[in-house]
């Protein structure tokens, strides 16, 4: 069952993944922005702020798998971090952990101001 249900997440994964870079470069890229005329913002009957809206859900929704994801695979990755740090590897998850949280914190800072 837990073979089945990993796979599930990783197909899951895969699809959401691909379908939130697909829709960002959308928004980027293909739909404008900005002082346009609201008729020139539509791609494919929906608007552009109907499209961020996919965009959130789906990211969220990939957090979401994400983490049933880590749960999943948990024991593979501390027996393979155990195999390459020895007896430091709680260390190097708590430090993995802190550089995460470094990381997303850094990018709150520049969203904000």
């Amino acid at each position: 069952m837990k073979k089945h249900l990993k796979y599930l997440t990783n197909v899951l994964l895969f699809v959401d993944l691909t379908s939130t870079a697909v829709i960002g470069l959308l928004m980027a890229f293909v739909i404008p922005s900005g002082r346009q005329p609201a008729a020139d913002k539509y791609f494919l009957g929906l608007h552009r702020h109907d499209w961020g809206d996919i965009h959130l859900y789906l990211s969220l929704f990939l957090l979401v798998l994400l983490t049933i994801h880590l749960w999943l695979n948990w024991t593979w990755i501390v027996q393979t971090t155990k195999s390459y740090m020895g007896e430091y590897w709680k260390n190097t998850l708590l430090a993995l952990t802190g550089a995460w949280l470094l990381v997303v914190f850094v990018a709150w800072l520049i969203v904000r101001f």
